[in-house]
């Protein structure tokens, strides 16, 4: 039996390192587009497992009959602008070149509230010529259940919490959430910082809640106390100016998980503001790698998303599920890497 394809037989057959085959493949910073884009091409020739399934996929949909090798559209419905900030924004470009060669094209239709409150369409879409759906940032579960009931394929990044116990019908794709933060409040508890707390809205969406569930178990699981005060569930950068207002440094804890890194950032901004030091006053952790995590001062750590996987596994989502409709639902979770930078760094025992 032939043996699987290391990242370094990648770096071997190119000449190069494993660290740069594993950037590359990572997504990461400090390389170049060419080099990464040589590195990707070697990957899927060798059948890297990453790439290995991506032959089969583009084979099978040009043998499927019909509309589907011309389908047209693979319709993106966000209630957001997925800036170049935002940790989809690589992932979807991966996606979009990938499914160009497959004979389809991505189209980006924007939902507004009002589409939302009157639970309608985005008048640039039509649902006639659309072969399957893509949501992200659509957290209304309303809304989605009514994008759900279209008759069309539809998969979900992310998706509305399942905190009540529902869950919706399609198929969705995650990034692991859990491990990361996981992994972060056991050591920061290792490390004696047993005041730790959490801010975001972790009822906006499941990976926000996620995120929370793995604190709260942590701390419970540790016997840390949580109080109740030292969790901060809004996104909303007024409201947690004013939660942080009235605050002191000794009222504060030692440490801070927030949904994502954006609210990470204006937690540094209201911290700086009232003259406390990341991390010497309070440590702070976000997630989803952002590039303005990297260069924000203190570097802020972070949980890595490899958005190129997450592009691949949407793809063979969307065209399994094209190919085999009655299938049932998939949950599939990515895998993503925990990042310590200067936000949470610890002083050197003496």
């Amino acid at each position: 039996m032939k043996n699987k394809v290391t990242i370094q037989d990648i770096a071997d057959a190119l000449g190069v390192s494993r660290n740069t085959v594993s950037k590359a493949i990572n997504n990461s910073d400090g390389l170049a587009d060419a080099t990464r884009e040589k590195i990707l091409q070697k990957a899927f020739e060798m059948g890297y497992k990453q790439f290995s399934y991506v032959n089969t996929l583009t084979r099978s949909a040009a043998e499927l009959p019909g509309t589907l090798r011309f389908a047209g559209e693979i319709a993106l419905l966000t209630t957001k602008f997925l800036n170049s900030s935002h940790f989809s924004s690589v992932m979807l470009d991966k996606f979009q070149r990938e499914i160009s060669q497959m004979g389809f094209t991505l189209n980006t239709h924007r939902v507004t509230e009002r589409n939302l409150a009157d639970k309608t369409l985005p008048s640039t879409f039509l649902v006639e010529r659309c072969s399957a759906i893509i949501c992200i940032e659509m957290f209304d579960r309303e809304y989605d259940e009514m994008v759900c009931g279209l008759d069309v394929p539809v998969l979900f990044v992310d998706g509305p919490p399942k905190h009540e116990g529902n869950s919706l019908p399609a198929d969705q794709l995650y990034m692991e959430n859990i491990a990361p933060v996981t992994g972060f409040v056991r050591h920061m508890l290792e490390k004696g910082q047993r005041r730790i707390g959490f801010v975001g809205n972790y009822n906006l969406c499941q990976s926000f809640y996620e995120r929370y569930l793995a604190f709260r178990l942590v701390m419970t699981l540790e016997n840390a106390e949580v109080r109740d005060g030292d969790i901060f569930s809004t996104n909303s950068a007024e409201e947690l100016n004013e939660l942080f207002r009235a605050r002191t440094s000794d009222d504060l804890p030692q440490v801070l998980i927030c949904a994502n890194d954006f609210v990470a950032l204006d937690v540094m901004r209201i911290l700086n503001a009232k003259g406390l030091r990341v991390p010497d006053d309070i440590k702070l952790f976000g997630f989803d790698d952002s590039a303005e995590s990297r260069i924000v001062e203190p570097n802020l750590s972070t949980v890595h998303i490899h958005t190129q996987i997450m592009a691949f596994s949407a793809m063979h989502l969307l065209v399994s599920r094209m190919k085999e409709p009655s299938l049932d639902y998939r949950y599939v979770y990515t895998e993503t890497e925990l990042v310590y930078r200067d936000s949470t760094k610890l002083e050197e025992a003496l």
